[in-house]
């Protein structure tokens, strides 16, 4: 039996409030000068957007709030109603709640109900395996269309209270690396002309006797008083082993296609950060394709950011283009790689 072309028929993204700069940051933190100047030189991202209220601490936007406008403006775009979605997942390293599943919020929000639902709890990969999902239901041929989401609600992890200047690298490291926000596609096996096609979805976890490069603790009652670390990034680990994997998944999902380096028309690459995307960018050595990237501009949002990364890209491919979309996920090393097609 042949399997049906899995289409994108849109794409679209959500931010909280304005953006912060990194003079702001620094000086809301009570921060020397030399804070700013190494988040410039050592992190390279200028922007992000937080979904708390950095002078009031009011949480102003939760995750589902993200959730369902990047949904809506999806559903929208595709020009489909919430009553034809036939399946509903989320990718998101950061719910609302453990339960009820933010995914079910969000549906509750937008309309959708008497569907399948999935909520995929992981980091950078998880927008990444809720694409896969919604893709293998779709190649099932049990469902037509798909509403897939990405989201991160990183400010809960802030305390404007705290002395930032006594945290350790570690964590201070988290603080400027990520931003809130949202994005949601809408997937369909029916006829869609001139929309993108979804080649090869790859994922791989290779963190076996690996220790993780990331870690977010979650405090219940009994343990809120902790002293663990609530964040932690090993930011020379990922530093080290990011341009490499994300170089493998390159490898492996051209492998799988068939196709060859020069094919490729645009490169999503990962979005750690501004430093670390340059690196990452000439390791994986794809000079015949045109980059896509946005963390300089809105901080690494995490799930949300291939999303970002797509909207951008699916608005210049032309038919007949070819993009690939890389991720890699430092928690415990998961390698990520999606392959379009424009029809």
């Amino acid at each position: 039996m042949q399997t049906p072309d899995i289409h994108i028929l849109s794409v679209a993204t959500a931010l909280p409030g304005p953006a912060v700069d990194n003079a702001t940051l620094a000086r809301r933190f009570n921060m020397p000068p030399v804070w700013e100047q190494w988040i410039d030189s050592f992190i390279g991202t200028r922007f992000r957007h937080f979904a708390m209220d950095l002078e009031s601490g009011q949480v102003r936007y939760s995750l589902a709030d993200l959730g369902a406008t990047a949904a809506a403006r999806a559903l929208d775009a595709a020009g489909i109603s919430a009553h034809e979605v036939d399946v509903m997942v989320l990718g998101t390293a950061s719910p609302d709640t453990l339960m009820p599943a933010t995914v079910n919020m969000i549906a509750d929000r937008i309309g959708v109900d008497g569907v399948p639902t999935y909520q995929m709890q992981s980091g950078c990969c998880g927008a990444f395996q809720a694409m896969d999902l919604a893709y293998t239901m779709l190649m099932s041929g049990r469902r037509r269309t798909a509403l897939v989401l990405g989201a991160e609600n990183c400010a809960k992890h802030l305390d404007l209270t705290i002395d930032v200047a006594a945290l350790p690298a570690s964590e201070q490291v988290n603080g400027v690396l990520f931003g809130d926000g949202a994005g949601a596609m809408v997937l369909t096996t029916g006829p869609a002309p001139r929309r993108a096609v979804i080649r090869q979805i790859h994922l791989q976890l290779v963190g076996r006797n690996r220790p993780p490069g990331q870690v977010v603790e979650w405090f219940g009652r009994g343990d809120r008083r902790s002293d663990r670390q609530p964040v932690m990034e090993d930011y020379q680990a990922i530093a080290e082993s990011v341009p490499l994997l994300a170089a493998e998944a390159l490898e492996d999902l051209l492998d799988d296609l068939g196709w060859q380096e020069d094919d490729i028309d645009y490169l999503l690459p990962p979005q750690l950060s501004g430093v670390m995307t340059r690196k990452i960018v000439e390791h994986l050595d794809l000079p015949g394709a045109t980059e896509v990237s946005c963390v300089v501009d809105i901080g690494n949002t995490g799930n949300a950011l291939p999303f970002f990364q797509l909207e951008r890209a699916l608005s210049r491919l032309a038919t007949g283009d070819r993009a690939v979309a890389v991720a890699v996920e430092s928690s415990k090393w998961i390698k990520a790689g999606l392959a379009l097609e424009m029809t």
